[in-house]
């Protein structure tokens, strides 16, 4: 009598859908490892972080629109520009703009403080020092938590008052929105 022949069936399941974010930054260095700190902490998003060839905004919509011609977005996912301050803006539905002014760093220090007083480049960047002393436009990602993040969202939402649908025109930041969705 042959041998029966057992038949092995491999489960079938649903993995689950890792939610994408593109975002493409003007930075080299500072929000990149920003946002890095993101896809240690959920491991359930996929965040693909690209520098531009250059800060100006058309180099970063070409890079943004390239990437988008290799990746294949669903609904729920999202595309995003970061940059410090600019006079554009692109609106599609899950097209998001997450602007600082009057820099990046303005939103870090948000982490901290209330960043009164922040009207200029230097001034952030003054003020920033005091949290990160070896500041050379980079961030330790051990000084940021998910607590801090969430003093940064409270407090730029506060600034943002009412909120604005583009950009910030005076001191302020719509990164928040951005890391919001993320968490």
């Amino acid at each position: 009598m042959p041998p029966v022949r057992r038949r092995f069936r491999r489960q079938t399941g649903q993995r689950r859908y890792r939610k994408i974010f593109v975002i493409v930054v003007e930075g080299r260095k500072t929000e990149l490892q920003y946002f890095a700190i993101f896809r240690q902490s959920n491991p359930a998003i996929h965040i693909q972080c690209l520098k531009g060839k250059h800060s100006a905004s058309p180099s970063l919509l070409q890079t943004m629109e390239d990437r988008l011609e290799t990746v294949d977005l669903k609904k729920s996912d999202e595309a995003w520009i970061v940059v410090d301050k600019d006079q554009w803006a692109k609106k599609a539905d899950n097209f998001g703009f997450a602007l600082s002014n009057p820099k990046f760093e303005y939103w870090l220090l948000l982490h901290f403080e209330d960043g009164k007083g922040c009207n200029s480049s230097q001034v952030c960047t003054q003020k920033l020092r005091s949290y990160f002393p070896d500041n050379d436009k980079g961030i330790d990602a051990r000084e940021t938590s998910k607590d801090k993040i969430s003093d940064a969202i409270r407090r730029a939402k506060q600034k943002d008052n009412p909120p604005c649908e583009d950009w910030p025109r005076t001191t302020g930041t719509t990164v928040y929105k951005l890391a919001q969705k993320i968490l």
